[in-house]
């Protein structure tokens, strides 16, 4: 599969291009920048606009054969001669330093940093780390072949940010007013697991540094959805994990939470009461053969359990249980396995509670302090 590359490696790839024309005073058509990976990006420069005091080009953003929402956008750079000052320059931050030599600042469509936790502080553009050194490396280049002395403020835009923002995790992690310019390597990985795992990460990152005592997960909206009719329950103070529950029980202990609560379908966690910590269908299906086994856990003949790996659906099974009179003892054993499941994954480091609901019957089964832990998050 195509890879592609990150809108930071488009920001870099920009800056250095309207730096290149601003110091030069030549149109530049393409430009070629470095990926932290080492791989190197050579895109057409687009929607150029050349002034005495300052250039604006954009670079398309390709993101190969994944599925990105901002595929195809134009992420633009604005670079213009700074302001040099007795005490130096300001930089976005607000401080000065005789340093900063490329100034760094968000334009319209990329979001505003409004919670802490996150890789910039409260008040900064949400451009990452890793694409402010990629501009102040490609467009410091540009500076030192045109043995340019000043500084140069570099403004990352993209006019379609604030719309595409809605369809991202932004607004969730309290990024205001457009989308993010990030990437590690420079370039993006097709169906990245890692992007997915990486915002796990931040989501539950920014609970810790805002005081969070209890990592509340689930995997889903449908999740999220029945803690707030079931209990009220805030929905921003939890993280949805996806498939990832071991991954993100892991993530939870290193960022040193010593309790979790996850509440989940009965369709994913009857996987976990199995051992499965990556509850997608191509990682495991074996959600009949486990309530089947819990039915005779339960006390069930042979026929009970054949109806139940009959069942197309785990909503179809707890029918079963309910109409054999077994439903209670076999939640009893299915929460106990889930919870065995996710504290021997937790490593004796964090306590792990658990909420399992249906869409059809609410509530199934909890764990001894699920509901206190929910009351403490």
């Amino acid at each position: 599969m195509k890879k592609g590359f990150t809108t930071g490696s488009c920001a870099a790839a920009a800056a250095k291009a309207a730096a290149y024309m601003l110091l030069s005073g030549k149109e530049k058509s393409k430009i070629e920048i470095t990926t932290p990976a080492g791989v190197s990006y050579c895109p057409q420069i687009e929607e150029i606009d050349m002034a005495a005091d300052h250039v604006s080009c954009a670079v398309r953003k390709d993101a190969g054969d994944d599925p990105d929402i901002t595929n195809g956008t134009l992420v633009f750079a604005k670079v213009s001669f700074g302001e040099e000052n007795a005490g130096g320059v300001i930089t976005e931050a607000g401080k000065d330093t005789d340093e900063a030599r490329v100034i760094i600042e968000g334009g319209e469509g990329v979001g505003r940093v409004t919670r802490p936790g996150l890789d910039q502080p409260v008040g900064n553009a949400a451009i990452n780390s890793v694409p402010r050194q990629m501009i102040e490396s490609e467009v410091g280049q540009v500076m030192d072949l045109f043995d340019h002395e000043g500084s140069l403020v570099v403004e990352i835009s993209v006019p379609e940010g604030k719309s595409l923002a809605e369809k991202t995790f932004n607004p969730r992690l309290g990024i205001e007013g457009g989308i993010s310019i990030i990437g590690t390597t420079g370039i993006v990985e097709p169906m990245s697991v890692k992007t997915l795992l990486d915002t796990i990460r931040v989501e539950l990152n920014q609970k810790k540094v805002m005081g969070a005592q209890v990592a509340v997960v689930s995997p889903g909206n449908y999740g999220l959805d029945f803690m707030k009719e079931k209990y009220d329950y805030d929905l921003d103070k939890a993280v949805k994990c996806s498939n990832f529950i071991g991954e993100t029980i892991d993530m939870a202990t290193e960022l040193g939470f010593e309790k979790m609560l996850l509440c989940g379908h009965i369709g994913k966690l009857i996987k976990v009461s199995g051992g499965i910590m990556n509850t997608h269908s191509r990682e495991a299906d074996c959600r009949m053969e486990l309530m089947a086994a819990a039915a005779l856990k339960a006390g069930a003949d042979g026929c009970v359990s054949e109806m139940i790996l009959d069942c197309l659906s785990t909503e179809e099974a707890v029918e079963i249980y309910l109409k054999e009179g077994i439903a209670e003892k076999c939640f009893e054993y299915i929460m106990e396995r889930i919870s065995f499941y996710l504290n021997k994954r937790g490593g004796g480091r964090m306590d792990v509670q658990c909420l399992m609901y249906s869409n059809q019957y609410g509530l199934l089964g909890k764990t001894g302090k699920a509901e206190s832990f929910l009351s403490q998050a």
